[in-house]
């Protein structure tokens, strides 16, 4: 007897043996028990996962001597050319070959009067039906809807979505799902058992992970390192064979990351393309991976999932896991699966990934603007990306620069309605000096104290939210913030720092005093931060050989703290103005 391949050999004869499918086996062995048995079965789903399988279970269901039966005997004749593919009263169809309209003429609608001959009901099973065209579809409209009793038609299909929907109405709709690996990985221990092959689990699990959730595709992956190695088979014989890239090279490669070695990452692509791995593969591994640290990092218990980390895999993926943010595993998986679709397009697909790389180790020196706020302003946090080991990038808002507030000295916008130009220079960061608390009468000393505490205690919050208020107003009964109406992120932030702003109220005034946020009338005029400026040289304002008044000097302030250009980078920059000259 001709050797028989294990996907053909150890297929499915009964629905107890149809894996990871129960809601659709659960449902026609249910119907069998019942005998309510629809007319038009549409199985749909990837490939290798069961569909032709299950409708040639049910067609023997229906056509054995014991049925219909949710468990056909397997001994009659009907059971056993059905599933030899003999049985004349059960056509299976290809729809690829039939794609035309005569075709289904000659073969279904003329054959539908004529009853079985031997058989309970004449099946027809047709694969791949979406290939069918529109005309064909159109025949089968009305003998589909409506078939003599002794018909049943069963349909098969891959692209459920190209089935036209006057079709899928008339039918019982199936859909088959992926399998997931450790099923696969159990099924074909199974399968290596009773056929004497010794291979280790961590072989297993490579074979289930390369036939991608289809069980077909596993098992003849497994009939071809069979040929190469014989019954004795190794990790080695299956990586070599299929091609696949062991876990260690991508787990090293992830240490690489972590660890921001530039290096040691191009060396293990160097040493992937010796091995002469796929780089789009090595992507996509690398994707999955850190798609598995991921789901340990919300789970710990995870990890002990033969689908998650190997047994020798565990504790390296859990310290992985430890050393990367949720928000590093998220950006570093889009990034690699945006670098697999490069890679498939490109000429040079070893520098996209060399590339690809040394970004995720960039992405790893960023974090959330909210984390720098909530730092206080401290010395790495308001001045970008200046120091990688203790601050991990730039503001949130800034990350578009590529860290041009890394190292900042000065800046300027120039506003696109008049010829002014406001120049800024970073903070003085001074230390909290201890603020004796000022008596209840004093307002403006009140003011002035409160505001330098603020300052002192955090003043990157003081830079982007205080000092663009349109004005601050103190008060031993009331500290009130009014913002302009344009000004509705540094009004929000000033809002959930209240607590805050109480506290630093109360130690300068020695009672609690509330904090009140509120907004201008639209029609005010802005008059600038409540800051103090800085003394403005007699040159810096206004034209050559002309000493300007005090008056020209506060009209351009107010105009360029009016512009929108000019708010947003106070936002973003902890700086203090120090003047306003006009170019």
């Amino acid at each position: 007897m001709s050797y028989q391949v294990l996907a053909r050999k150890w297929r499915p004869q009964r629905f107890e043996d149809v894996l990871g499918q129960q809601a659709v086996t659960r449902t026609l062995r249910n119907a069998l028990k019942s005998r309510r048995i629809a007319h038009a079965f549409v199985f749909a789903g990837p490939r290798g996962c069961g569909k032709t399988t299950s409708a040639r279970i049910l067609a023997r269901a229906l056509n054995c001597v014991k049925g219909p039966t949710p468990d056909p005997c397997g001994e009659c004749e009907a059971c056993i050319e059905i599933a030899e593919g003999r049985d004349i009263d059960v056509l299976e169809i290809d729809a690829a070959t039939h794609t035309g309209v005569d075709n289904v003429r000659e073969v279904i609608i003329e054959g539908l009067s004529i009853a079985p001959v031997r058989n309970r009901y004449k099946v027809f099973i047709i694969d791949e039906v979406h290939m069918l065209s529109a005309s064909s579809f159109n025949a089968l409209l009305k003998s589909i809807e409506e078939p003599p009793p002794h018909v049943i038609f069963m349909m098969a299909t891959t692209e459920l979505h190209k089935i036209p929907d006057t079709v899928l109405s008339r039918s019982q709709v199936h859909e088959f799902r992926t399998i997931s690996a450790r099923i696969v990985a159990e099924r074909l221990r199974f399968i290596a058992n009773e056929e004497k092959i010794e291979i280790p689990d961590e072989g297993l699990l490579l074979l289930a992970r390369a036939g991608e959730g289809s069980m077909r595709d596993s098992l003849s992956a497994f009939d071809q390192v069979r040929a190469f190695a014989g019954d004795q088979i190794t990790v080695e014989d299956v990586v070599t064979v299929l091609g696949l890239i062991g876990r260690d090279l991508v787990l090293d490669v992830l240490d690489a990351v972590v660890a921001e070695d530039a290096p040691a990452a191009f060396a293990l692509v160097e040493r992937a393309i010796e091995r002469g791995y796929d780089l789009r593969l090595l992507c996509r591994e690398l994707a999955r991976a850190t798609r598995d640290l991921l789901i340990v990092s919300v789970d710990r218990s995870r990890a002990d999932d033969e689908e998650i980390a190997g047994e020798g895999e565990r504790e390296r993926m859990k310290h992985l896991a430890d050393l990367s943010s949720r928000e590093d595993l998220l950006r570093s998986f889009d990034l690699l699966t945006k670098t697999e679709q490069d890679i498939r397009v490109s000429d040079q697909p070893r520098y996209n990934l060399e590339m690809a790389l040394l970004r995720l180790m960039h992405l790893r020196k960023l974090v959330p603007l909210s984390e720098l706020l909530a730092q206080g302003g401290g010395a790495t946090g308001a001045s970008g990306a200046t120091g990688a080991g203790s601050a991990r990038g730039a503001p949130a808002a800034a990350r578009g620069t590529a860290g041009a507030s890394s190292g900042l000295r000065s800046a300027s916008t120039v506003l696109p309605s008049s010829a002014t130009t406001a120049r800024v220079a970073p903070a003085p960061l001074a230390p909290a000096a201890p603020v004796a608390p000022v008596a209840p009468g004093m307002s403006g000393d009140l003011k002035d104290a409160f505001l330098a505490q603020v300052k002192a205690s955090k003043i990157f919050f003081y830079n982007t939210v205080v000092a663009q208020a349109y004005r601050v107003d103190v008060s031993p009964s009331r500290i009130t913030f009014t913002f302009l109406p344009n000004q509705r992120v540094p009004k929000q932030q000033c809002e959930e720092m209240k607590a805050f702003l109480e506290e630093i109220g109360q130690k300068v005034s020695g009672t609690r005093i509330p904090v009140v946020v509120t907004v201008a009338d639209a029609a005010a005029a802005p008059v600038g931060p409540v800051a103090p400026a800085a003394p403005v040289a007699p040159s810096a304002v206004g034209p050559p050989g002309r000493t300007p008044s005090a008056s020209d000097e506060e009209s351009l302030r107010r105009e360029a703290m009016a512009d929108p250009s000019v708010q947003a980078l106070f936002e973003i920059f902890p700086v203090e103005k120090s003047k306003v000259e006009e170019m």
